[in-house]
């Protein structure tokens, strides 16, 4: 049976194939497994008590003896390819009483999932577009077209992305300056931040090859936040050359609210911004939120009818009433912010129990729900000490998957960190570190007695 180009695309291995297949994997495993590799969210028991109370509100009798009808009707009935109406409401109502934005229901499309959200977006704004200026002059206008690329402005990126544009990888990248910073007040860590200089003299941003500007913020998978001052500098950026900046939110504000530093949260009509329900504890719900023009909500609409139908509404049923009275704020602020920067707290002191004086850096812990680590001069490859760790029945994600648009056979860097996950339990996060620590420190040793 032979596949199409598009085919072959899409079954070819992948870094998020391999990641999700290997969560299954270990899932079904009848042996134990420390789970550090995933985007999985924490089980925490506040949140999944509201959501098992407002999931079982759906169905009760109110006084007068009859069930909350209008949340079953919806789940019973396809909403309209924008997505469920009533939560797009709740959501405008939220946004412009916390912020002020001045929203419409036309800024606000659902998609089933932020990875649904983002295979629209780069396929919107990444790929082959008609060259109006070359069209002027052409007698077949239908053969010219120029390629434009997702400019990501930090990496590493998020593993998701590299591989949803349709045709081909469509990503122009710029690598990070690294500061070494401490810790709460302790040594031993790191920080990424833009490279401003080399962003503005990127050629394809000259030539007019880029279609957006793309950031995850916290960004997936180290943790960082870019402060408002980068931010506010993309923003400029994108106007100047007339392209949008994407904001992916699924770890940051306003739900999650994954974030320790202090940052603003921000929109206009050349912003679009990304939100999931999936950090607040709902994954399996696989609901995605677009803020944006009306334009790119209209576009993504038509794309829902095409792919979807219509976006899953059991998700927007849960979240209204929740998004209605604040309370899923409150659930971000009070109960999921401070669980993750506890985990963090926990994670960088077994880390550094774990491997004392090696040669581990750890990106600062500003947000997310995953530690950043750095082994300088490791002895193999990260893609080698993942599977070396699997063996040993712990899961994390090497780093050569992080750099889409980056050439990572010239780049060290990129073969010299992981990503863990901070959101197991605490004996899970003990017992996968003492892995982590115990194959990492023999690989050095190993190396260093090579040596001599």
């Amino acid at each position: 049976m032979k596949f199409s180009k598009f085919g072959q695309k899409f079954t070819q291995p992948t870094g998020i194939s391999q990641l999700m297949d290997d969560l299954g994997d270990a899932l079904k495993s009848d042996q134990p497994v420390n789970m550090l590799g995933g985007g999985n969210p924490a089980k925490i028991d506040a949140v999944n008590e509201l959501f098992l109370e407002t999931y079982k509100a759906l169905g009760n009798d109110n006084d007068a003896g009859e069930t909350n009808s209008s949340a079953i009707i919806s789940m019973a009935n396809y909403s309209n390819p924008q997505g469920d109406a009533a939560f797009i409401d709740a959501l405008v109502g939220f946004f412009n009483r916390h912020y002020d934005w001045n929203l419409t229901a036309e800024n606000i499309a659902l998609t089933n999932g932020s990875q649904n959200a983002f295979f629209y977006l780069f396929n919107l704004f990444g790929g082959a577009f008609s060259d109006n200026k070359l069209d002027e002059h052409s007698q077949d206008k239908e053969s010219q077209s120029i390629d434009k690329s997702i400019l990501l402005p930090l990496t590493p990126e998020y593993i998701g992305y590299s591989d949803v544009h349709v045709e081909g990888q469509h990503f122009a990248a710029v690598l990070p300056h690294i500061d070494e910073v401490t810790h709460d007040g302790e040594a031993g860590f790191f920080k990424y931040r833009v490279d401003f200089e080399a962003l503005e003299n990127l050629p394809a941003l000259k030539e007019g090859r880029i279609g957006a500007i793309c950031c995850s913020r916290p960004t997936n998978p180290t943790g960082n936040v870019l402060t408002d001052e980068e931010m506010a500098h993309l923003a400029e950026i994108a106007k100047r050359y007339e392209i949008p900046l994407i904001i992916d939110n699924a770890y940051g504000m306003p739900f999650p609210n994954i974030i320790y530093s202090d940052a603003q949260l921000s929109w206009d009509n050349n912003t679009i911004l990304c939100f999931s329900l999936s950090k607040i504890g709902l994954p399996g719900m696989r609901t995605g939120i677009i803020v944006a023009d009306a334009k790119v909500i209209e576009a993504v609409s038509a794309m829902n009818a095409v792919v979807n139908l219509a976006p899953t509404r059991f998700g927007a049923a849960i979240a209204t009433p929740l998004v209605n009275d604040d309370r899923i704020k409150q659930l971000a602020d009070n109960e999921i912010k401070p669980f993750y920067q506890k985990q963090a707290t926990l994670a960088v002191k077994l880390l550094k129990d774990a491997l004392g004086d090696y040669p581990l850096m750890i990106h600062k812990p500003e947000g997310a729900i995953f530690l950043w680590l750095w082994f300088k001069g490791l002895p193999i490859s990260t893609l080698e000490l993942y599977e070396r760790l699997k063996e040993k029945g712990t899961l994390i994600v090497p780093s050569e998957y992080f750099f889409p648009g980056v050439d990572v056979s010239n780049y060290q860097h990129a073969h010299e960190c992981i990503r863990m996950s901070i959101a197991a339990d605490e004996q899970t996060l003990t017992d996968g570190i003492k892995v982590i620590g115990e194959v990492v420190r023999e690989l050095y040793d190993e190396a260093n007695s090579q040596n001599y």
